[in-house]
């Protein structure tokens, strides 16, 4: 499942959320993804998730409540999320908003792939 703003795949038991665009700042968009997200989530009900900021250069505030709302949704069925591959100045981002604490942050996707196996 594929918009201009996301990419849904699945490998065996996990969920991958990979961003298409480097700059996620349009409104109409992330609103776009948000949709595809719930409808996704809503009827899979996927057990672990792991979103891939792989040339991700940009994101608006917007974009952190999507992550903030996400995993609030699959925590609700005991679901797991992750983030990966996540560039230096958006990793400053997380910290300084303190969401390095409630995120689970890894530097690729087999990290992400092994903190949610743990």
């Amino acid at each position: 499942m594929t918009t201009d703003t996301l990419q849904l795949t699945q490998e065996k038991s996990i969920t991958f959320v990979t961003f298409v665009a480097t700059c996620l700042s349009d409104v109409d968009a992330i609103g776009q993804a948000t949709d595809q997200l719930t409808t996704f989530i809503d009827t899979i009900h996927p057990a672990k998730m792991i979103f891939d900021f792989s040339g991700v250069k940009f994101f608006s505030s917007q974009v952190l409540g999507v992550l903030i709302e996400t995993r609030a949704k699959i925590s609700s069925y005991q679901g797991q999320l992750a983030l990966c591959c996540i560039a230096p100045q958006l990793k400053r981002v997380f910290s300084i908003t303190n969401l390095d604490q409630i995120f689970n942050l890894a530097e690729n996707r087999i990290d992400a792939m092994s903190i949610l196996n743990s």
